[in-house]
């Protein structure tokens, strides 16, 4: 880990946003995290990432989304991090700080964008990163389009959930939001969503559910 960390560190360049100054404590926290999807994988470390933007707190950033008969409605939407294909992450301080809690939510900003810089190297953000061996792509389709609509449908009945509601957005908001859960509340997930968490196993070569049991 601690190898990783410091390629990490040697590579991307860190700059400050919004008036916040960037330390050795932020380089190190957000690199750390952002480590943690890639230690049981032989892969390069973000090659299409540049640099991390951090700002102090939310901060808002231009919206476009197209709706119903192509109408596209514009304005600013408050984001705590983004992801961006070829470049750059984003993120909110405050929020990567909340990542650190002792009693995790569920949620990690760190997680969720990286998880986005993953999927984008298969050449587009849609849910399906490079997985290790060609003949796992059928399972994986299977599995996160199954437990996306059983997301979706749970969510319409108005039934709690352990994945964040935040997943329905898209096949790829799904997988970074799976991703978060799996590393925040593993062994929960490992019992709700059995297939779902095998197939992040797979793919991450981790186990983060017995870890947490021992």
């Amino acid at each position: 880990m601690q190898g990783l960390v410091q390629v990490f560190l040697d590579e991307k360049i860190f700059e400050g946003c919004g008036g916040i100054e960037i330390s050795d404590e932020i380089r190190v926290t957000v690199a750390a995290h952002a480590c943690v999807l890639l230690l049981g994988r032989d892969a390069e470390l973000y090659p299409k990432l540049r640099s991390v933007l951090l700002y102090p707190g939310t901060y808002v950033a231009p919206l476009s989304r197209r709706g119903p008969g192509g109408v596209v409605t514009e304005g600013i939407q408050a984001r705590s991090g983004e992801s961006w294909s070829h470049g750059n992450v984003v993120l909110s301080w405050g929020d990567v700080l909340l990542c650190a809690s002792p009693n995790p939510t569920g949620r990690n900003v760190v997680l969720h964008e990286f998880a986005h810089q993953l999927d984008s190297e298969s050449g587009s953000n849609e849910g399906a990163p490079i997985l290790p061996h060609q003949d796992m792509y059928a399972n994986w389709a299977r599995v996160l389009g199954k437990e996306y609509q059983l997301l979706i449908d749970a969510i319409e009945q108005g039934k709690p959930t352990l994945l964040d509601q935040y997943g329905v957005t898209s096949p790829a908001e799904f997988f970074a939001v799976a991703t978060e859960c799996f590393f925040e509340k593993p062994i929960e997930m490992s019992v709700t969503h059995p297939e779902l968490y095998e197939q992040l196993k797979l793919f991450y070569m981790q186990d983060p559910a017995f870890l947490a049991a021992g």
